[in-house]
């Protein structure tokens, strides 16, 4: 069962938090090395993307060594209900809100 095909916006929109030691420094996107690859994620619920960063900067070094977390949000439903259109916004507001009622919320 599919719960999620969210997409990531580009690069440009996101933030990165580098780990050096005990220091933490944030570096705003766009991000210019491509041979980069995401080797995981976690998803977390915040308002907006000073409080990811917020907790980016308490959060432990997930590597072993020196390393960088990427913050980017997903794109709302309302960012590409015009690329989707109405037939597939209506089903994938559907599918949001049957996920909901089975979670519980």
């Amino acid at each position: 069962m599919l719960l999620a095909a969210e997409g990531l916006t580009p690069s440009a929109q996101g933030k990165r938090v580098a780990f050096d030691g005990e220091t933490r420094r944030v570096i705003d996107g766009p991000f210019a090395e491509t041979r980069e690859l995401v080797a995981g994620f976690w998803i977390w619920q915040v308002v907006d993307l000073d409080e990811a960063v917020a907790w980016a900067m308490r959060c432990p070094n997930p590597a072993e060594a020196d390393g960088v977390i990427e913050l980017r949000p997903f794109y709302a439903l309302d960012d590409i209900s015009d690329a989707l259109g109405p037939a597939a916004t209506a089903l994938s507001r559907e599918n949001a809100a049957r996920v909901a009622a089975s979670a519980g919320g």
